[in-house]
């Protein structure tokens, strides 16, 4: 941001603003895409996903104004939002035998994509400018462009072609089918596993280096340093979480652990916050296990693609709002109360909240079956697997 100032001055309002995006975008395109894919297929959608994202850092790079810069993230940003919701149903479309090792591995290319860029962004504006530091991102999605290209031209020419089956077209999430999964506890339930993951995740990136700059007395380097530790804490998780998930029966153990990681982190950070900081820092980071746990129960308990696009829109479109409020609400209560003890117990009360979900998900219930149950009106469901 400072190299950026030089060129383009961004006001304090500016950075909220470059902030606050993210989030925006990831909410307001997830609840979007899912009515998107009701015109066109998941490969055609996932491709003009990958253009947006392609074009989207060119214009930041390219920037000469602040509104140009914002019109470039918005795009870059729709683009990855619209790819964060097609990606589960496309799991479930191509690999329907090994949705947890599919997840698993793309859950963990996340977790890299999530410490990876801050490592690199200040060394390579220090060395090549800011702009080549923003717009080098365009190549790793022309490099995904060619698979999808190739799997857009395919899934084409399968129309008239019926031998294939995996080529068939993706059910569309209709608009009552989307809907539905509002009124769906097992879909809330995935939502809250997904969004408090979020929160937790988008509030450390935001204030962890400073907020142990006062309470564990760390330079920035450690703060730096902490934070990255935090973050690579999803690593092991995204490897085994999909797996675990996809064949246990119940994923309430995995939800009360992570439960338990957050409490014992940030009751840490709370109690002994100069004692083994890295050690309440992993806890936390640990407790997002939750991530990769909702990204593998979308395809889990849906029993049709046009199921997980919808369910996919909806948790990820409201959790990302949900993520969107953390940070703020703990900024807004670290400036009342002038201190950190009040943010933490928000974020230890925030913590527990995943209890319910692991009720309700105690029991391998799919979507499909709540809207059709015994009392509901509405036809049988009848599932074509």
């Amino acid at each position: 941001m400072t190299e950026i100032n030089a060129d383009i001055p961004l006001s304090a309002v500016g950075l909220g603003v470059l902030g606050m995006l993210p989030p925006v975008c990831f909410a307001l395109f997830g609840i979007l895409t899912p009515l998107a894919t009701k015109r066109a297929s998941l490969e055609f959608v996932t491709t003009m996903a990958l253009v947006a994202i392609v074009v989207g850092h060119l214009l930041r790079a390219g920037s000469t104004s602040f509104v140009m810069l914002v019109v470039g993230s918005v795009v870059a940003f729709a683009g990855m939002s619209v790819g964060n919701v097609v990606l589960p149903p496309l799991v479930k479309r191509y690999f329907p035998d090994r949705i947890g090792i599919v997840t698993s591995l793309y859950a963990t290319v996340i977790s890299v994509s999530t410490f990876l860029p801050p490592l690199l962004a200040v060394p390579v504006a220090d060395s090549a400018g800011w702009r080549v530091s923003l717009g080098m991102w365009a190549l790793t999605a022309l490099i995904a462009l060619a698979p999808w290209s190739s799997l857009l031209i395919r899934a084409r020419a399968s129309r008239f072609d019926e031998v294939d089956p995996t080529t068939a077209e993706v059910e569309a999430a209709s608009a009552a089918m989307f809907g539905r999964v509002w009124r769906t506890p097992v879909a809330w339930a995935i939502m809250v596993v997904f969004s408090i993951s979020s929160v937790n995740v988008y509030t450390f990136f935001a204030w962890l280096p400073k907020m142990l700059a006062e309470i564990a007395n760390t330079t920035a380097g450690e703060g730096g340093a902490l934070l990255s530790l935090f973050a690579a804490m999803g690593l092991p998780t995204a490897l085994l979480v999909p797996v675990l998930a996809a064949r246990m029966r119940s994923v309430s153990v995995l939800i009360y652990s992570a439960v338990a990681m957050f409490l014992i982190g940030q009751f840490g950070l709370l109690l002994v916050p100069e004692t083994a900081t890295w050690l309440w820092v992993s806890f936390t980071g640990l407790g997002s296990l939750l991530f990769p746990l909702a990204l593998v129960l979308i395809n889990a308990r849906t029993r049709t693609h046009e199921g997980s696009v919808a369910l996919s829109g909806f948790v990820q479109g409201v959790g990302y709002v949900v993520a969107a409020l953390g940070p703020l609400l703990f900024g807004l209560l670290h400036d009342l109360s002038g201190g950190w003890v009040w943010p933490l117990v928000f974020l230890i009360i925030v913590a527990l909240v995943p209890v319910w979900a692991g009720i309700v998900l105690s029991k391998p219930r799919m979507i499909e079956d709540e809207w059709h149950a015994p009392g509901t009106s509405g036809g049988r469901f009848v599932s074509d697997a």
